[in-house]
């Protein structure tokens, strides 16, 4: 009997019977998919399913409390000993919750997605209203149970070049004009 490797013909090259591998995806774009597939697969498993067609920003609002259950943020309660303590001394019995910022980055993926995958921007559930008040009150929450009042970054303005360049930049002069 002969291998493939000793030219036992019948088959064709590998590059006539295998398509030519699909250009990798990034980071964002594999977990885009992703996460666009776990909320397909959330629908699906609804009783009765839901049809893409027919999800509305309640789904959207079940399936991010769903993924609470997920979660390994730790969030303090009202009653409890750390609430509002950035750094607990030690264990409680408070819930663990998916992050602010994973339900936002989650939220703005699977926007994206709806739309790529032929849902119209206009009736996007994800960009509905109901959903950015969802993910306001959590981050405030959170902010609140952990001590540390969230702050909108406010963007850096460029400082206007003045005299203090030379100091920061010896290399540079500065001619009278």
């Amino acid at each position: 009997m002969m291998s493939k490797d000793q030219g036992g013909g019948g088959e064709g090259s590998s590059s006539a019977t295998h398509p030519p591998p699909l250009p990798q995806l990034s980071r964002y774009e594999s977990q885009k998919r992703r996460d666009w597939n776990t909320f397909g697969q959330y629908l699906r498993n609804q009783r009765p399913p839901v049809a893409l067609a027919q999800c509305n920003y309640g789904h959207v609002l079940e399936f991010m409390r769903y993924l609470d259950q997920f979660g390994k943020t730790k969030v303090h309660m009202q009653g409890c000993m750390f609430f509002g303590h950035p750094e607990p001394a030690g264990p409680c019995t408070c819930p663990l919750r998916q992050a602010w910022g994973s339900l936002d980055a989650l939220v703005g993926s699977l926007r994206a997605a709806y739309e790529e995958n032929g849902g119209l921007q206009e009736i996007n559930p994800f960009a509905n209203g109901a959903i950015r008040v969802y993910l306001r009150e959590v981050r405030d929450s959170q902010a609140k149970a952990r001590g540390i009042p969230y702050r909108k970054k406010k963007k850096k303005k460029m400082k206007k070049l003045s005299g203090t360049v030379n100091s920061t930049f010896p290399s540079i002069q500065h001619s009278a004009v």
